[in-house]
């Protein structure tokens, strides 16, 4: 009967073992809920985020090169991010990284087939993308999800920068990615001059929740259209976060912008998300 019993305890905690969320390799739970940071926009107003696993860095060339089979950054590095990629590589990546580790898709793209809602008179590719509902596969965080990280998720000391008050703690932007540190004010030809780049992923202090560079290193591309009072939905998609080439107030975590979804630069990447519930 004590063997019997001893059985039957085994069985049920690998049982449970089993059932439990397994927090995918390098990257992060962020456990959801209403804004806690006072200095978000949308903080006391009711927003609240479900549970989603976020990637601890931008996604590395390295990464980038054994899913896409070819690198094209401008400043070249298995371990800095990977830039000079449109919102349409980004979700491609996503499809082809989920297929290759066995996880459904997340996105359905149609290559072949304009997509009507796209109003941008300048994107030429236009592709019909949809979601597939329930997918357990890679994506883009939304605008929503990558501030409430940003800022620190439910364990934010309310910075104003991801992780912290002092930028040079926790980002790379203008004045402290090249040669020297800048001084003055922001000037094209001074950090062409100091040969400003993107740096190794996680070099900087990560936030409160151990995500890195979400302040600065590249701007990252976020899944929806970008809206605002000036902006109509359909025309430019939403990037958040500083990049190397960036002013000091475009690494605030409150800070939005956007550009074309066709669009590339050597200051732009991404960070790829999973669906908590999925797994």
């Amino acid at each position: 009967m004590r063997r019997l019993s001893i059985l039957l305890l085994v069985t049920i905690m690998v049982v449970a073992s089993s059932c439990m969320k397994e927090e995918p390799e390098s990257f992060i739970l962020v456990e959801g809920g209403e804004f806690v940071n006072t200095k978000s926009n949308l903080y006391g107003k009711n927003v609240r985020v479900l549970d989603f696993y976020m990637g601890k860095h931008e996604v590395t060339q390295k990464e980038w090169t054994e899913i896409m089979g070819s690198n094209p950054s401008k400043f070249k590095g298995d371990n800095l991010p990977v830039e000079m990629v449109s919102w349409y590589d980004c979700v491609e990546y996503c499809n082809k990284r989920s297929d290759k580790e066995g996880l459904s898709p997340y996105y359905n793209i149609e290559k072949d087939k304009k997509d009507a809602g796209n109003k941008s008179e300048f994107d030429s590719i236009k592709w019909t993308e949809t979601i597939n509902e329930g997918a357990d596969g890679y994506r883009l965080p939304t605008e929503v999800e990558w501030e409430y990280a940003a800022s620190g998720g439910q364990e934010s000391n309310n910075y104003s920068y991801s992780g912290s008050n002092d930028l040079d703690e926790v980002a790379w932007y203008w004045k402290n990615s090249g040669d020297t540190v800048l001084s003055g004010n922001w000037n094209w030809i001074i950090i062409e001059n100091n040969n400003n780049q993107t740096k190794p992923v996680g070099s900087k202090a990560p936030n409160e929740l151990g995500l890195y560079d979400m302040s600065g290193n590249v701007r990252e591309w976020c899944d929806d259209w970008y809206k605002d009072a000036e902006i109509d939905f359909g025309l430019v998609r939403s990037q958040r976060g500083g990049g190397w080439l960036g002013s000091a107030n475009r690494c605030a975590t409150v800070n939005r912008h956007s550009f074309e979804a066709s669009g590339k630069g050597p200051d732009q990447g991404f960070r790829i998300c999973r669906s908590a519930k999925t797994l």
